[in-house]
């Protein structure tokens, strides 16, 4: 009987388990985790599986993953061979993590590298970061200048659409390893990045210009779920999960508006990847998906990280200054940018995230200063914003539609 082939996934969060390790596992591969939660991994280990459930609006599925093992990031000798052994490697652990974790992955192929060097490494990047590859490589490239990366080593990026809402307390008293998910499972790769032969998994969707499909998550399904969130917490913030503020005329109205006007910029900057009517389809998929109520996803968890939201490399900002360069429109993504300045949704225990709760005391939910001192964007572009903003926000206030925080 053959051997299973290994997965090594880095991070047994949301993504990890919910998305890439069931994919893999229905493919066949042993999945071996690596996470820096020494609970979590004991976890694992003794249970030895864990359920996706997947919640549909009118049905529950349920998926086993099995044949699965953990090991603690912090145990680099265990983890190195792992990297030198596995078939494939997957990483979703967040941009700041992705970056901690060159140091180790450099020991991992180096290792690789003078022991197997006919068997090139494949990455998978589920991460929602620009530029990923290119990120992580050279981060990599300082600690094994040695080795040719480009040669060796696939850096494979990915466009991850699969929405995973947080886990309430019921739900992990009950079931701690369980994670709750969406049916929609197609995760677009990157084809010029595998150094091997892509994986034979039907759910993987590879795409020759990566680059407009990161973007099109960006600006559009990244942008649109924000953007709901956004203005449904300013206009009402008694509204707690997704489903009901898109089931507000008036929020998916807004909401649809400013993800075409996002579109727009998007078509422009590929107009050989992308109709517009290809990405209007997109965006009413979008839309009935956000619709979920099954999936009971808070518009806390959509609208919470407003440091990375709020910053000049997000989802908002990004095709904002796309739009200035393009000459296009771009009033109605700002008005949802400057909403998310006001940002102050709880968790179900009356809960922040204590990034968010600094965020907020530093900038008191003035929007001019969050552009001033946090998107540091260059003086003559800053300068343009901030007029557009004061504009916006006195606008607010004379009609009388503030944030109630």
């Amino acid at each position: 009987m053959l051997e299973k082939k290994i997965l090594l996934q880095f991070g047994a969060g949301k993504i990890g388990r919910s998305f890439i390790a069931q994919l893999f596992s229905k493919a066949g591969y042993q999945i071996v985790f690596a996470d820096i939660d020494p609970c979590l991994v004991k976890s694992i280990n003794e249970a030895g599986h864990y359920n996706v459930i997947i919640k549909g609006p009118d049905f529950e599925d349920r998926y086993i993953v099995d044949d699965i093992k953990a090991i603690e990031i912090g145990t680099g000798k265990k983890v190195v061979t792992y990297i030198t052994e596995a078939d494939i490697l997957s990483i979703s652990v967040g941009k700041k993590s992705l970056l901690n974790l060159a140091e180790l992955l450099a020991r991992g192929i180096k290792n690789r590298y003078l022991t197997r060097r006919n068997s090139p490494l494949d990455i998978i990047l589920a991460e929602n970061v620009r530029d990923a590859a290119s990120l992580i490589s050279a981060k990599i490239s300082e600690y094994i200048p040695e080795i040719d990366l480009d040669e060796y080593v696939g850096f494979v990026e990915t466009s991850i659409g699969k929405m995973v809402p947080l886990m309430t307390a019921e739900h992990l008293r009950k079931d701690p390893l369980a994670i709750h998910t969406e049916a929609y499972n197609t995760l677009i790769v990157d084809e010029l990045g595998f150094r091997n032969k892509i994986p034979d998994i039907p759910e993987l969707l590879p795409k020759k210009n990566m680059k407009a499909w990161v973007d099109r998550r960006f600006f559009i399904h990244n942008l649109g779920h924000v953007v709901l969130a956004y203005q449904s917490h300013y206009l009402y913030p008694e509204i707690k999960y997704i489903w009901e503020a898109i089931n507000r005329k008036d929020l998916y109205t807004t909401t649809r508006n400013t993800m075409l006007q996002s579109a727009s910029i998007l078509q422009n900057l590929y107009p050989e990847e992308f109709t517009l009517l290809q990405l209007e389809e997109h965006i009413d998929d979008l839309l009935h998906r956000f619709s979920n109520k099954a999936l009971m996803d808070t518009v806390f968890r959509v609208g919470s990280d407003l440091a990375r939201k709020l910053s000049t490399e997000d989802r908002l900002i990004t095709p904002i200054l796309q739009a200035m360069n393009l000459n296009m429109e771009y009033d109605l993504i700002l008005d949802a940018w400057v909403k998310g300045c006001y940002f102050a949704a709880e968790d179900e225990d009356g809960n922040v995230r204590i990034e968010d709760s600094n965020f907020r005391k530093k900038y008191n939910h003035d929007a001019k200063e969050i552009l001033m001192g946090h998107c540091q964007l260059p003086p003559e572009t800053e300068g343009f914003l901030a007029v557009k903003i004061d504009e916006l926000v006195r606008n607010l206030n004379k009609t009388g539609e503030k944030a109630n925080t």
